[in-house]
């Protein structure tokens, strides 16, 4: 069964890595892809990263993205924008570790994106 994608965005890889040991205890059918740190593994957020991790999440049924602070907003939507694919969707304002958890279980259920993106702004 094909999933929507989830792309975990971070300015520490180590964040996003803890998230990820996290999620996978009890969803193992998803593929969750992290773009964290930037290009020389310092702490920050990089654009080539998103795109790799978008390209390597990338599904039919879609693809999310979460992230930590502001800036990685900002290269989430440049990466969308540069993007070749389309239904990708930015989960804003939701807490990084919950909305993750959340999105990745009730993908895993086959939900679709906006069912999914509807259950994370009632949670937060």
């Amino acid at each position: 069964m094909e999933t929507v994608g989830i792309v975990l965005i971070s300015h520490s890889i180590k964040v996003i890595e803890g998230i990820k040991e996290i999620i996978s205890q009890v969803v193992d059918n998803v593929s969750i892809q992290l773009a964290g740190g930037t290009d020389h593994q310092m702490i920050g957020t990089s654009v080539e990263k998103i795109l790799s991790a978008i390209e390597r999440a990338h599904s039919s049924k879609g693809i999310i993205l979460l992230y930590d602070l502001g800036s990685a907003l900002m290269n989430a939507e440049l990466a969308i924008e540069i993007s070749q694919y389309e239904n990708i969707k930015i989960a804003a304002d939701i807490p990084l570790v919950e909305g993750a958890y959340i999105a990745a279980v009730e993908a895993g259920m086959g939900k679709e994106i906006d069912q999914i993106l509807e259950s994370l702004e009632k949670c937060f």
